[in-house]
Protein backbone atom coordinates (compact mmCIF):
# COMPACT_ATOMS: atom_id res chain seq x y z
CA UNK A 1 0.00 0.00 0.00
CA UNK A 2 1.15 3.33 -1.40
CA UNK A 3 1.93 6.07 1.54
CA UNK A 4 0.67 9.13 0.74
CA UNK A 5 3.36 12.33 1.29
CA UNK A 6 2.63 15.78 2.39
CA UNK A 7 4.50 18.25 0.89
CA UNK A 8 4.52 21.48 2.28
CA UNK A 9 6.15 24.60 0.27
CA UNK A 10 7.72 26.46 2.89
CA UNK A 11 9.35 30.16 2.45
CA UNK A 12 12.28 29.65 4.81
CA UNK A 13 13.42 25.90 3.24
CA UNK A 14 11.77 25.44 -0.30
CA UNK A 15 9.77 22.18 -0.37
CA UNK A 16 9.63 19.92 2.77
CA UNK A 17 7.84 16.78 3.62
CA UNK A 18 5.83 14.97 5.40
CA UNK A 19 5.77 11.37 4.80
CA UNK A 20 4.63 9.55 8.01
CA UNK A 21 1.49 9.11 9.03
CA UNK A 22 2.01 9.50 12.60
CA UNK A 23 2.99 13.08 12.02
CA UNK A 24 0.21 13.80 9.86
CA UNK A 25 -2.56 13.06 12.28
CA UNK A 26 -0.47 15.12 14.65
CA UNK A 27 -0.67 17.71 12.11
CA UNK A 28 -4.13 17.54 11.56
CA UNK A 29 -5.07 17.61 15.17
CA UNK A 30 -7.11 20.89 16.52
CA UNK A 31 -4.49 21.38 19.38
CA UNK A 32 -1.89 21.61 16.68
CA UNK A 33 -4.06 23.20 13.94
CA UNK A 34 -4.29 26.15 17.19
CA UNK A 35 -0.62 27.54 16.53
CA UNK A 36 -2.10 28.64 13.13
CA UNK A 37 -3.63 31.25 15.14
CA UNK A 38 -0.45 32.35 17.36
CA UNK A 39 2.21 34.47 16.13
CA UNK A 40 5.80 33.20 16.61
CA UNK A 41 6.99 36.74 17.59
CA UNK A 42 4.36 38.30 19.78
CA UNK A 43 4.82 42.05 18.83
CA UNK A 44 7.53 41.88 16.80
CA UNK A 45 5.75 43.44 13.78
CA UNK A 46 4.85 46.60 15.43
CA UNK A 47 8.77 47.18 14.02
CA UNK A 48 8.92 44.72 11.63
CA UNK A 49 5.91 44.40 9.55
CA UNK A 50 6.91 41.18 8.42
CA UNK A 51 6.97 39.37 11.29
CA UNK A 52 3.91 37.59 11.26
CA UNK A 53 4.56 33.88 10.81
CA UNK A 54 3.14 31.51 13.17
CA UNK A 55 4.05 28.70 15.90
CA UNK A 56 2.64 26.08 13.18
CA UNK A 57 4.85 27.35 10.27
CA UNK A 58 7.79 27.46 13.09
CA UNK A 59 7.02 23.97 14.75
CA UNK A 60 7.23 22.23 10.82
CA UNK A 61 10.38 24.18 10.29
CA UNK A 62 12.22 22.35 13.49
CA UNK A 63 10.87 19.18 12.38
CA UNK A 64 11.78 19.06 8.99
CA UNK A 65 15.57 20.39 10.56
CA UNK A 66 15.39 17.19 13.11
CA UNK A 67 14.75 15.07 10.21
CA UNK A 68 17.99 16.55 8.06
CA UNK A 69 19.82 15.97 11.13
CA UNK A 70 19.63 12.44 11.74
CA UNK A 71 19.86 11.76 7.79
CA UNK A 72 23.27 13.16 8.01
CA UNK A 73 24.26 11.37 11.39
CA UNK A 74 22.68 8.16 9.62
CA UNK A 75 25.19 9.02 6.82
CA UNK A 76 28.64 8.75 9.30
CA UNK A 77 27.28 5.42 10.81
CA UNK A 78 24.93 6.10 13.34
CA UNK A 79 22.72 4.58 13.07
CA UNK A 80 19.32 5.60 14.17
CA UNK A 81 16.00 2.99 14.38
CA UNK A 82 13.00 3.88 12.27
CA UNK A 83 11.25 3.89 15.85
CA UNK A 84 13.68 6.85 16.79
CA UNK A 85 13.54 8.70 13.96
CA UNK A 86 10.01 9.11 14.38
CA UNK A 87 9.93 9.99 18.48
CA UNK A 88 12.48 12.49 17.28
CA UNK A 89 10.78 14.22 14.51
CA UNK A 90 7.52 14.33 16.80
CA UNK A 91 9.04 15.52 19.82
CA UNK A 92 9.79 18.57 17.27
CA UNK A 93 6.59 18.90 16.16
CA UNK A 94 5.38 19.64 19.38
CA UNK A 95 7.98 21.60 21.04
CA UNK A 96 6.07 24.73 21.12
CA UNK A 97 2.59 23.19 21.50
CA UNK A 98 2.22 24.11 24.68
CA UNK A 99 2.30 28.43 23.94
CA UNK A 100 -0.44 30.45 24.88
CA UNK A 101 -1.95 33.58 23.03
CA UNK A 102 1.19 36.02 22.58
CA UNK A 103 3.03 33.07 23.52
CA UNK A 104 5.36 34.21 26.84
CA UNK A 105 3.34 37.16 27.75
CA UNK A 106 0.73 34.44 28.81
CA UNK A 107 3.13 32.83 31.14
CA UNK A 108 3.23 35.75 33.88
CA UNK A 109 -0.26 37.21 33.39
CA UNK A 110 -2.69 34.77 32.90
CA UNK A 111 -1.35 31.51 33.77
CA UNK A 112 1.48 32.32 36.45
CA UNK A 113 4.57 30.77 36.48
CA UNK A 114 3.17 27.86 34.36
CA UNK A 115 6.37 27.49 31.71
CA UNK A 116 4.96 26.43 27.83
CA UNK A 117 7.27 23.58 28.28
CA UNK A 118 5.40 22.19 31.15
CA UNK A 119 2.26 22.14 29.08
CA UNK A 120 3.56 21.11 26.00
CA UNK A 121 4.77 18.00 27.86
CA UNK A 122 0.79 17.67 29.30
CA UNK A 123 -0.74 17.99 26.08
CA UNK A 124 1.49 15.45 24.56
CA UNK A 125 0.42 12.82 27.18
CA UNK A 126 -2.83 13.72 25.94
CA UNK A 127 -2.22 12.89 22.66
CA UNK A 128 -0.32 9.67 23.65
CA UNK A 129 -3.46 8.49 25.49
CA UNK A 130 -5.79 9.21 22.66
CA UNK A 131 -3.78 7.63 19.69
CA UNK A 132 -3.00 4.45 21.82
CA UNK A 133 0.74 5.35 23.05
CA UNK A 134 2.11 6.61 19.49
CA UNK A 135 4.11 9.06 21.25
CA UNK A 136 5.55 7.24 24.10
CA UNK A 137 8.81 7.50 23.06
CA UNK A 138 8.40 10.87 21.78
CA UNK A 139 7.83 11.78 25.08
CA UNK A 140 11.04 10.07 26.60
CA UNK A 141 12.90 12.33 23.83
CA UNK A 142 11.17 15.61 24.94
CA UNK A 143 11.59 14.60 29.02
CA UNK A 144 15.06 13.57 28.71
CA UNK A 145 14.23 10.20 29.80
CA UNK A 146 15.40 8.56 26.20
CA UNK A 147 18.10 6.10 26.16
CA UNK A 148 19.50 7.89 23.17
CA UNK A 149 20.41 11.10 24.87
CA UNK A 150 21.75 13.38 21.91
CA UNK A 151 17.86 13.20 20.13
CA UNK A 152 16.90 15.24 23.31
CA UNK A 153 19.81 17.15 22.18
CA UNK A 154 19.11 17.98 18.47
CA UNK A 155 15.15 18.79 20.36
CA UNK A 156 15.90 21.29 23.16
CA UNK A 157 19.54 22.06 24.06
CA UNK A 158 21.91 24.87 23.06
CA UNK A 159 22.47 23.88 19.44
CA UNK A 160 19.17 22.81 18.74
CA UNK A 161 16.53 22.82 15.59
CA UNK A 162 14.48 24.88 17.84
CA UNK A 163 16.85 27.85 17.66
CA UNK A 164 18.12 26.81 14.28
CA UNK A 165 14.38 27.59 12.91
CA UNK A 166 13.75 30.28 14.50
CA UNK A 167 16.51 32.22 14.01
CA UNK A 168 16.74 31.57 10.25
CA UNK A 169 12.79 32.12 9.92
CA UNK A 170 12.45 35.07 12.45
CA UNK A 171 15.40 36.71 10.46
CA UNK A 172 13.92 36.23 6.67
CA UNK A 173 10.92 37.50 7.75
CA UNK A 174 12.00 40.91 9.99
CA UNK A 175 14.64 41.25 7.13
CA UNK A 176 17.30 41.59 9.65
CA UNK A 177 20.10 39.84 7.89
CA UNK A 178 22.50 39.56 11.23
CA UNK A 179 20.04 36.47 12.52
CA UNK A 180 20.97 34.34 9.43
CA UNK A 181 22.94 30.86 10.07
CA UNK A 182 24.50 28.50 7.97
CA UNK A 183 21.83 26.05 9.66
CA UNK A 184 22.90 23.47 6.51
CA UNK A 185 26.38 23.35 7.44
CA UNK A 186 25.99 23.20 10.97
CA UNK A 187 24.07 19.80 10.32
CA UNK A 188 26.76 18.81 8.30
CA UNK A 189 28.87 18.61 10.96
CA UNK A 190 27.17 17.16 13.62
CA UNK A 191 28.31 13.79 15.26
CA UNK A 192 27.59 11.41 18.28
CA UNK A 193 30.16 10.50 20.53
CA UNK A 194 29.54 8.61 23.70
CA UNK A 195 25.25 8.76 23.29
CA UNK A 196 26.36 12.94 23.25
CA UNK A 197 25.40 15.33 20.46
CA UNK A 198 28.99 17.22 19.12
CA UNK A 199 29.95 19.25 16.44
CA UNK A 200 33.00 18.10 14.30
CA UNK A 201 36.09 20.96 14.34
CA UNK A 202 35.94 22.08 11.02
CA UNK A 203 31.84 23.27 12.12
CA UNK A 204 33.36 25.37 14.82
CA UNK A 205 32.71 28.69 12.95
CA UNK A 206 29.17 28.13 12.21
CA UNK A 207 28.47 27.27 15.47
CA UNK A 208 30.15 31.01 16.54
CA UNK A 209 28.08 32.39 13.72
CA UNK A 210 25.12 30.92 15.27
CA UNK A 211 25.75 32.00 19.06
CA UNK A 212 26.40 35.56 17.92
CA UNK A 213 23.30 35.42 15.49
CA UNK A 214 21.31 35.12 18.42
CA UNK A 215 22.49 37.33 20.81
CA UNK A 216 22.15 39.87 18.02
CA UNK A 217 18.33 38.96 17.19
CA UNK A 218 17.49 39.32 21.28
CA UNK A 219 18.88 43.05 21.55
CA UNK A 220 18.04 43.95 18.12
CA UNK A 221 14.90 41.98 17.72
CA UNK A 222 13.20 40.27 20.52
CA UNK A 223 14.25 42.71 23.59
CA UNK A 224 13.99 45.80 20.78
CA UNK A 225 12.82 48.72 23.12
CA UNK A 226 9.06 48.86 21.08
CA UNK A 227 8.43 44.84 21.67
CA UNK A 228 9.62 44.98 25.57
CA UNK A 229 7.25 48.06 25.90
CA UNK A 230 4.26 46.38 23.94
CA UNK A 231 4.85 42.89 25.75
CA UNK A 232 4.72 44.90 29.09
CA UNK A 233 1.35 47.05 28.26
CA UNK A 234 -0.17 43.54 27.12
CA UNK A 235 0.93 41.96 30.35
CA UNK A 236 -0.88 45.23 32.54
CA UNK A 237 -3.40 44.87 30.71
CA UNK A 238 -4.30 41.06 31.44
CA UNK A 239 -3.25 41.98 35.22
CA UNK A 240 -6.39 44.73 35.31
CA UNK A 241 -8.19 42.42 33.62
CA UNK A 242 -7.97 39.80 36.07
CA UNK A 243 -7.82 42.14 39.12
CA UNK A 244 -11.32 43.70 38.13
CA UNK A 245 -12.64 40.17 37.30
CA UNK A 246 -12.10 38.97 41.15
CA UNK A 247 -13.79 42.20 42.12
CA UNK A 248 -17.11 40.83 40.50
CA UNK A 249 -16.88 42.90 37.73
CA UNK A 250 -18.17 41.23 34.20
CA UNK A 251 -16.18 41.56 31.63
CA UNK A 252 -16.87 40.47 27.68
CA UNK A 253 -14.76 37.99 26.65
CA UNK A 254 -14.56 34.67 24.43
CA UNK A 255 -15.45 31.78 27.25
CA UNK A 256 -11.58 30.12 27.31
CA UNK A 257 -10.16 33.87 27.95
CA UNK A 258 -12.75 34.11 30.94
CA UNK A 259 -11.97 31.04 32.64
CA UNK A 260 -8.35 31.91 33.09
CA UNK A 261 -9.29 35.65 34.05
CA UNK A 262 -11.43 33.94 37.15
CA UNK A 263 -8.72 31.30 38.21
CA UNK A 264 -5.04 31.59 38.50
CA UNK A 265 -4.08 27.89 37.96
CA UNK A 266 -0.79 26.20 38.37
CA UNK A 267 0.73 23.49 37.09
CA UNK A 268 -0.92 21.23 39.74
CA UNK A 269 -3.86 22.67 38.83
CA UNK A 270 -3.84 21.31 35.32
CA UNK A 271 -2.27 18.26 36.58
CA UNK A 272 -4.64 17.51 38.69
CA UNK A 273 -8.14 18.47 36.14
CA UNK A 274 -7.86 17.85 33.35
CA UNK A 275 -10.35 20.44 32.10
CA UNK A 276 -8.02 22.93 32.68
CA UNK A 277 -5.91 21.72 29.57
CA UNK A 278 -8.89 21.60 27.45
CA UNK A 279 -9.54 25.39 27.86
CA UNK A 280 -6.25 25.95 27.44
CA UNK A 281 -6.10 24.58 24.01
CA UNK A 282 -9.14 26.97 22.80
CA UNK A 283 -6.98 30.08 23.61
CA UNK A 284 -4.74 31.76 20.93
CA UNK A 285 -3.88 35.24 19.60
CA UNK A 286 -8.23 36.21 18.59
CA UNK A 287 -9.25 35.78 22.42
CA UNK A 288 -6.57 38.60 23.12
CA UNK A 289 -7.10 40.65 20.42
CA UNK A 290 -10.98 40.69 20.29
CA UNK A 291 -10.76 41.52 24.65
CA UNK A 292 -8.91 44.38 24.38
CA UNK A 293 -10.82 45.54 21.30
CA UNK A 294 -14.20 45.49 23.39
CA UNK A 295 -12.25 46.45 27.10
CA UNK A 296 -11.04 50.06 25.24
CA UNK A 297 -14.15 51.18 25.88
CA UNK A 298 -14.57 49.36 29.13
CA UNK A 299 -16.00 51.89 32.12
CA UNK A 300 -12.58 51.81 34.30
CA UNK A 301 -10.38 54.33 33.04
CA UNK A 302 -7.13 52.36 33.53
CA UNK A 303 -7.82 48.96 31.64
CA UNK A 304 -9.90 51.31 28.87
CA UNK A 305 -6.50 53.70 29.02
CA UNK A 306 -4.29 50.34 27.96
CA UNK A 307 -6.07 48.84 25.70
CA UNK A 308 -6.33 52.39 23.35
CA UNK A 309 -2.61 52.43 23.75
CA UNK A 310 -2.09 49.06 22.25
CA UNK A 311 -4.59 49.63 19.74
CA UNK A 312 -3.19 52.89 18.64
CA UNK A 313 0.50 52.35 19.46
CA UNK A 314 0.84 54.59 21.60
CA UNK A 315 2.83 52.33 23.70
CA UNK A 316 4.89 52.84 26.65
CA UNK A 317 8.62 54.50 26.32
CA UNK A 318 10.52 52.33 27.47
CA UNK A 319 14.41 53.63 28.28
CA UNK A 320 17.31 51.53 29.79
CA UNK A 321 20.08 53.24 32.09
CA UNK A 322 21.87 51.64 34.75
CA UNK A 323 22.25 54.92 37.15
CA UNK A 324 19.44 57.34 37.71
CA UNK A 325 16.41 54.72 37.15
CA UNK A 326 15.62 55.67 40.57
CA UNK A 327 15.41 59.09 39.80
CA UNK A 328 13.47 59.19 36.67
CA UNK A 329 10.92 56.77 38.08
CA UNK A 330 10.53 59.25 40.82
CA UNK A 331 10.11 61.83 38.77
CA UNK A 332 8.23 60.23 36.24
CA UNK A 333 5.58 59.42 39.28
CA UNK A 334 5.30 62.85 40.23
CA UNK A 335 4.21 63.97 37.28
CA UNK A 336 1.73 61.58 36.23
CA UNK A 337 0.21 62.28 40.05
CA UNK A 338 0.12 66.24 39.08
CA UNK A 339 -0.78 66.69 35.24
CA UNK A 340 -3.07 63.17 34.75
CA UNK A 341 -4.91 63.03 37.85
CA UNK A 342 -4.26 58.87 38.49
CA UNK A 343 -4.00 58.50 41.88
CA UNK A 344 -0.67 56.77 43.72
CA UNK A 345 -2.27 52.98 43.93
CA UNK A 346 -2.45 53.16 40.37
CA UNK A 347 0.71 54.89 39.51
CA UNK A 348 2.49 51.03 38.93
CA UNK A 349 0.16 50.37 35.48
CA UNK A 350 1.61 53.67 34.49
CA UNK A 351 5.24 54.00 35.09
CA UNK A 352 7.12 51.18 36.71
CA UNK A 353 11.14 49.47 36.27
CA UNK A 354 12.08 45.64 35.42
CA UNK A 355 15.13 44.07 33.95
CA UNK A 356 15.68 42.01 30.88
CA UNK A 357 18.38 39.94 30.18
CA UNK A 358 20.28 38.06 27.10
CA UNK A 359 21.63 34.91 28.15
CA UNK A 360 23.61 34.28 24.45
CA UNK A 361 25.65 30.64 25.94
CA UNK A 362 24.75 29.33 29.04
CA UNK A 363 28.05 27.49 30.53
CA UNK A 364 25.76 25.92 33.41
CA UNK A 365 23.55 24.10 30.76
CA UNK A 366 24.19 21.91 28.35
CA UNK A 367 27.05 22.48 26.79
CA UNK A 368 28.01 22.62 23.27
CA UNK A 369 30.88 20.08 22.61
CA UNK A 370 33.31 20.01 19.81
CA UNK A 371 35.23 16.99 18.77
CA UNK A 372 38.94 17.84 17.67
CA UNK A 373 40.27 16.38 14.45
CA UNK A 374 42.96 14.99 17.43
CA UNK A 375 39.99 13.16 19.04
CA UNK A 376 39.23 15.68 21.89
CA UNK A 377 36.38 16.82 23.08
CA UNK A 378 35.83 20.22 24.62
CA UNK A 379 33.32 22.93 25.06
CA UNK A 380 33.27 25.64 22.24
CA UNK A 381 34.41 28.30 25.07
CA UNK A 382 37.58 26.35 25.11
CA UNK A 383 38.88 26.36 21.42
CA UNK A 384 41.73 28.49 20.72
CA UNK A 385 40.77 31.59 18.72
CA UNK A 386 36.83 31.57 18.98
CA UNK A 387 34.57 34.33 19.41
CA UNK A 388 32.33 32.41 21.75
CA UNK A 389 34.73 33.88 25.24
CA UNK A 390 33.82 33.52 28.76
CA UNK A 391 32.79 36.96 28.59
CA UNK A 392 30.19 36.37 25.52
CA UNK A 393 28.78 33.44 27.79
CA UNK A 394 27.70 35.28 30.56
CA UNK A 395 24.37 37.06 30.94
CA UNK A 396 24.01 40.85 30.08
CA UNK A 397 21.24 42.18 32.72
CA UNK A 398 19.73 45.61 31.84
CA UNK A 399 17.30 47.50 33.99
CA UNK A 400 14.69 49.41 32.26
CA UNK A 401 12.12 51.80 33.01
CA UNK A 402 8.47 52.03 31.29
CA UNK A 403 6.61 55.06 31.72
CA UNK A 404 3.69 56.83 29.55
CA UNK A 405 4.35 60.54 28.04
Amino acid sequence: MSIKVKIVNDPVYGFIRFPERELMQLIDHPWFQRLRRIKQMGFADLVYPGAMHTRFAHSLGACHLVGKAMDELNAKGVTTQKEDYLAARIAALLHDVGHGPYSHSLERSLVTDVPHEAISHLIMKRLDKEMGGMLERAIQVFDRSYPARYLHQLVSSQLDVDRMDYLNRDSFYTGVSEGVIGYDRILQMLTVRDNELMVEEKGVHSVEKFIIARRLMYWQVYLHKTVLGAEMLLINILRRARELTTRGVQLPSTPALNYFLVRNLSIEDFQSDPRHLDVFCELDDSDVTSAIKMWQTNDDKILSDLCRMLILRKLYKVAFNESSLASILSEKREQLKKHKGIAEEDLHYYVFTGETSNKTYDINDELIKIETKSGEVKNITEINDTLVSQALARAVHKNYICYIQ
